[in-house]
Order: structure tokens, then sequence, then C-alpha cells
């Protein structure tokens, strides 16, 4: 069975949809397709960079719209060549927004950040295609059991928080917070090995055109994480 960590690209997902001939997914058409969802990302995201002030008011409720895009896409894959793209712009929304508070108060983090974020992508893709990282079965377990620890403790301090408590490790810039950060980080980034292996064995598969979109859907949410958690652990660092 292919299993991701990453929630869209769950175990099971090239095996309910039918595969395809001519019109079959391939590792390019992915690839092509992230690239597009990675501009429209940035497109909207620059927009609100540029008059943060005005769309603020507006960051949690593109979370919340991006998260419901999210969930269709998840159930219904074949509308992904249009809810990919829209998840993308609204996403993009929220990200210009966080970016542009935390660019304030610690300048020069959001490009560090960029930076740090795709330098992981392209340094673990190349891993991956030279067979540097081989994903076996305890490396899949293990990895979707972090990625899952890590969503019930930050769903647990949501819940805390409308007590008005919190978990302090998640938010402190101690030794603690920062190795948990870290932490997070290495997970996320882990995932994205997870990602590239089960898109690779889609393509293989033979799956459905329109699942090119689905894929470059669920690397896009992997990469959006990792982002946000790379922007946090930067942020403790300069706290300390």
């Amino acid at each position: 069975m292919i299993r991701s960590g990453n929630p869209a690209l769950k175990g099971n997902t090239f095996s309910q949809v039918s595969s395809g001939g001519a019109g079959a997914m391939s590792l390019q058409g992915t690839v092509n397709k992230t690239l597009i969802l990675l501009g429209l990302t940035f497109l909207s995201s620059w927009w609100v960079w540029q008059n943060p002030a005005k769309f603020i008011p507006f960051m949690f409720p593109a979370l919340i719209i991006g998260f419901i895009v999210a969930m269709i896409t998840v159930f219904k894959k074949e509308w992904s060549p249009l809810t990919s793209p829209v998840y993308a712009l609204v996403e993009g929304v929220f990200l210009g927004a966080i970016s542009a508070i935390f660019e304030k108060q610690y300048p020069g983090i959001v490009i560090q950040a960029v930076g740090l974020t795709f330098g992981v992508l392209f340094c673990l893709l190349l891993a991956y295609k030279s067979g540097m990282i081989k994903v076996t079965q305890n490396f899949r377990l293990g990895v979707v059991a972090a990625t899952g620890g890590i969503a019930l403790l930050y769903f647990i301090n949501i819940i805390m928080s409308f007590f008005g408590a919190r978990i302090p490790f998640i938010h402190e810039a101690g030794l603690l917070g920062i190795g948990f950060s870290l932490f997070v980080v290495v997970i996320a980034s882990l995932n994205l090995v997870l990602d590239f292996d089960f898109i690779e064995k889609g393509a293989e598969a033979g799956a459905p055109k329109y699942m090119e979109w689905y894929g470059a859907f669920g690397l896009i949410v992997t990469l959006i994480w990792l982002y946000l958690e790379i922007l946090r652990l930067l942020a403790k660092l300069q706290r300390r």
C-alpha cells in the first residue's frame, strides 16, 4: 500500500480512482501543476504583502476557507483541477498576512524562511532521486505516527486555548520549545519524501490525469506547513 503522512495523500488514494491510458498521470505533469500552484500562492501572498494592514483582518477567514477547500479536494479528488488553484490563492492570502506580521517583529525572517523551505525541498528531492533516502515501510510508519502525534498535540493546544490555557513549550523560546519546533520541522520535511514517493508510485500506477493536480495539491499542503514551522522556529531563535 502507498502511504503518506500528508492527509491529502493518504494510502488508498490511487486505489480509489480508475487508471487512465493516454490521459494518465505523469511525474512531469505533476511538477508542472506544482509550479502553477506555487505561482498562484506567491501572487496572492505578494499582493497581501504589499498592503498587509488591509488584509490582516482576512487572515483567519482565509485559513478557514482554505481548510474547507482542502477538505473538498480530499473527498472530491476529481475536482482538484478547480479546487487546488482556489486553495493556493486563499492560502496565499493567509501566508502573506502572517508573514507580514512576523516580518514586522523580526525583520528579514521571511526571506530566511522561504530560502530554507525551498532549500529543504530541493535537497530532499535530490536525496530521494539519488537513492540516499529509502522509503521503507518502517520509515513510512515512523513519519506517519510522528505527524499524527504532532497534529493531536496542536489540536489539544487549540482546545486548551478556548479556556485561556496552552501547552507552554509549543510557543516558548526556551530550549524545550526550540527543540520541539526543530523536531516538527524535521517531520514536516520527511513528509516531503513520502509525498515524492507517493506521487511517483501514482504515476507508475497510471492514475487519471486530474491526479496530477491532486498530487501537486498534496505537495503544496506540506510545503505550507514546512514554511510555517520554519518561520516559528526562526522566530523562537531570534527571541533568545
